[in-house]
């Protein structure tokens, strides 16, 4: 499996009972063996996949009219958010205070017109909604992993751990992960090198030999959220629990005229916005929910192969 690590199927303890209580409880469960890609889908393979399919992802098309009615005509333009830090302190109750609709902004133009990835091949591709992630999947013969696989693979065979490392954030000085140093949204001082996403690999690899699953950027799962961890015995059959569905959700169900009917994912792993002072998300048992019509300048995305899938040569 080219580009993929096989993690072995294993028990492990899946969740929290230390920090956000969306991550609890800590309950033990079971994943079969599956092959995941070593890093995040990048700008490069994204851009192999539009050309071989011409997909137009979510953040490229104008809004439907439809779905948002009275509102102005020249509102209604492809768009997507962005992180824009704000002159001055600000409340961090409010992340309205950092994140803007900026048209024009999309996978191609990460920080909206004028700006461009042709530089940035190797990093992951950003401003992807579910559907945009599934879409490319799809075509490589791959699936989104579930929230458990996910997490499986990002602690590394480090049972329990805080970190997808060990126990210190930064052990012997090294940053490990891409993450937001200073005062979050106001001062980024960059000890790690990077003011927003950096080349896929750029900092260690796991205890599996994967890239990046902890910070740079969030990545979709194929959970639905709940706002806490649903406890699956490990004596289920060895299934891979995919909790969080709620009665009546579905992809098709969207009303945009209510953000909170808006059906979610669970996005896991943390992004180079994560910070101490703001959102200490950039531990494998963290998770957000995300609207599955959303894009973003941090949130990305990478596939698995489960081993039922895999063809023997």
């Amino acid at each position: 499996m080219d580009g993929m690590v096989r993690i072995p199927g294993a028990t492990f303890l899946m969740g929290s009972d230390r920090h956000y209580p969306e991550e609890a409880p800590a309950h033990e469960v079971t994943v079969d063996g599956f092959w995941i890609d070593a890093c995040p889908v990048t700008n490069r393979e994204f851009d192999r996949f539009v050309r071989k399919t011409r997909h137009v992802t979510v953040a490229e098309r104008a809004p439907d009219p439809a779905d948002y009615p009275g509102a102005r005509p020249d509102l209604l333009v492809p768009f997507s958010s962005v992180f824009v830090a704000p002159p001055q302190r600000v409340s961090l109750a409010d992340p309205y205070h950092w994140w803007r609709p900026v048209p024009g902004a999309d996978w191609r133009h990460p920080l909206g017109r004028g700006s461009s990835v042709r530089t940035k091949p190797d990093h992951p591709v950003v401003h992807v909604t579910w559907a945009d992630a599934t879409a490319y999947a799809s075509w490589a013969g791959k699936e989104i992993p579930t929230e458990a696989e996910w997490e499986l693979a990002a602690r590394g065979g480090l049972d329990g751990a805080e970190f997808a490392w060990g126990d210190e954030l930064n052990p012997d000085g090294r940053w490990m992960a891409n993450t937001w140093q200073g005062e979050f949204p106001v001062r980024n001082t960059q000890d790690d090198g990077y003011e927003r996403t950096s080349p896929a690999g750029a900092f260690p690899a796991n205890g599996y030999g994967l890239y990046d699953m902890i910070g740079n950027v969030w990545e979709w799962t194929s959970d639905w959220y709940a706002d806490r961890a649903v406890s699956v015995p490990a004596c289920c059959g060895g299934a891979d629990p995919s909790g969080g569905r709620a009665d009546g959700q579905r992809e098709q169900s969207i009303d945009r005229r209510d953000p909170a009917r808006v059906p979610r994912k669970v996005m896991k792993g943390g992004s180079h916005l994560c910070a101490p002072n703001y959102c200490r998300r950039y531990r494998p048992a963290a998770r957000m929910a995300q609207p599955i019509d959303t894009s973003t300048a941090h949130l990305g995305f990478r596939c698995v192969v489960r081993e039922a899938g895999v063809v023997a040569s």
